[in-house]
Order: structure tokens, then C-alpha cells, then sequence
């Protein structure tokens, strides 16, 4: 990985102890309060990833975002709980002031060669270069570091040709980092959080939103994800239901050339 990186440098680490990190939040990746949510669990899953005790590769991310994240400096535990023959599982906690903000679950895996298939079709879309970029004007800093290319589902608030409320909240998007950088576990895992939330697809309204909680599965190993290079992939997503001040998201990401490399899904707070 490219340590140079904005966000490798927003999601680097110092090692206390075994598993005990710190780490400090970029300005480059504010939200519009606190930190883009996908970044800080790209950082979580970095504690995982450069524990010595780590067995395999990244299969299961869920994160919990307990509290916002305040700017500046945070701490990270990263705790295997369970190590079996082919799978570990995880527990994360990423506090601020001795007070718990974020918690965690991951499960790493050692896979083997076996039957494989894909289910579900890579949706029939256009070449990214075929795709006009959206004006971003006023957005918060995390989205500049991405090339984001929406095919549709753009939010009511920046479309000039939806009405006041759309049927569905369905989104497609081509997305890179930017400036451009090789996929990894770690990009993968903010670029399934780097979507608008659903309810601003579906209505003009632009509420106040927070993700409560954040799972990712991840279909693919690093040799699959290196193959990606640092190309443009492909995110599908919509929400099932809108209830009471809350409302789901799930969605896919897949690579340029049509593997599917992540399933993902949240649960979102809006306010009204």
C-alpha cells in the first residue's frame, strides 16, 4: 500500500502493544460532522489486518457507530476472541477520552479452493468514461477524494431532471478513489460506505442522517482485489423500507469487469 496516499495517511496507525493502536482523524476525510464513516471503518479493519496475530483475510466486517467521532486523536483495540481451524473472530473498540465511540466484530478467514458461483447478474450499465462526473460544490471534503460517477440515483437535492419524491431509492455508481489507488480491503471497505444516504435519493429533503451500523461481506481475496488494480468498481444499492426515523441500506460492489467483490448492507437514523 501506498503510505503517500490521503488515505492511507488518513487511516495509518501507530502500534502501542499488540493490538492496541492509535491513530488521529483527517481533515481531508470530515464529514460534515466528524469523520466520513467509511474511512474510520477502513481504520478499524486496518487494527485487524496488522494484528501478529491475525489468521487469513478480511470475510465479515460489522461496525457500530456508538458516537460521533470527535477530531483528533483516538485509540483502537483490536482483540481476536476465537481462533479456529479455517476462521478468527474479532473484537474492535475505538474510543476517545477513555469513553467508547465505536465498536466492532470482524471475522478472518484462511479460504480454500472449492465449487464457486455467483447468483445474482452484474447489472447492465455504461462504461465509466460514458458517465458525467456530478458537481460536488459545497459537499463535505471526503467526497473530493473520490471520482464518483452516477449512472442513476443521484439525491433529488442535486438532480436537475427528478421531481420533488422518486419511485425508489435504487443508486448506481461508478467510484475510485481519488487520486487513483490500487484496491484493497481497506478502500473496499470505505467505498461500500460511499454512497448518498437513500432517503435524500428518494426525497428532496436533505434531513440530517447518521449510519447506526455498518456490515460488509467481502466475496473476493487480495489476489481478486489486486486484479482491480486501480480501475473504477461498481456500486448497486437501494433501501427496503423507511420506518420511524430509521431506514436500511444494502447494496453490492462490483469489480470493472463484473466479479462481484462485496455485499453490504447499514442501518441509518434520520431526523425530521
Amino acid at each position: 500500500m501506498g503510505q503517500n496516499h490521503p488515505f492511507d495517511k488518513a487511516t495509518q496507525l501507530t502500534e502501542e502493544t499488540p493490538g492496541a493502536y492509535n491513530g488521529h482523524t483527517s481533515e481531508k476525510y470530515a464529514n460534515m460532522i466528524g469523520p466520513f464513516g467509511g474511512v474510520i471503518a477502513s481504520t478499524l479493519l486496518r487494527a485487524v489486518l496488522e494484528h501478529p496475530e491475525r489468521l487469513g483475510e478480511p470475510a465479515a466486517l460489522t461496525i457500530n457507530y456508538a458516537a460521533p467521532v470527535a477530531d483528533g486523536d483516538f485509540n483502537i483495540k483490536a482483540t481476536p476472541t476465537r481462533t479456529n481451524r479455517s476462521t478468527q473472530h474479532w473484537y474492535i473498540v475505538l474510543s476517545q477520552n477513555a469513553k467508547t465511540v465505536i465498536t466492532g466484530t470482524a471475522v478472518t478467514a484462511q479460504r480454500r479452493d472449492t465449487w464457486s458461483t455467483t447468483e445474482i447478474a452484474f447489472p447492465n450499465v455504461p462504461a465509466a468514461e460514458n458517465v458525467a462526473l456530478p458537481s460536488i460544490e459545497g459537499a463535505p471534503p471526503w467526497l473530493q477524494n473520490y471520482d464518483i460517477r452516477i449512472i442513476k440515483g443521484a439525491p433529488l437535492a442535486l438532480s436537475q431532471t427528478q421531481s420533488n419524491n422518486a419511485h425508489d431509492s435504487t443508486t448506481l455508481q461508478w467510484i475510485q478513489d481519488n487520486p487513483k489507488r490500487n484496491l484493497d480491503f481497506l478502500s473496499l471497505t470505505s467505498i461500500c460506505d460511499a454512497f448518498f444516504p437513500r432517503i435524500w435519493v428518494r426525497r428532496e429533503k436533505m434531513v440530517p442522517i447518521g449510519t447506526v451500523s455498518l456490515t460488509i461481506y467481502f466475496h473476493a481475496d487480495s489476489e481478486t482485489l489486486k486484479m482491480n488494480g486501480n480501475r473504477e468498481v461498481l456500486g448497486h444499492t437501494r433501501a427496503l423500507k423507511f420506518y420511524d426515523g430509521f431506514f436500511d441500506q444494502t447494496g453490492e460492489i462490483w469489480s470493472y469487469d463484473g466479479n462481484l467483490l462485496a455485499t453490504t448492507s447499514q442501518f441509518v437514523y434520520y431526523k425530521e
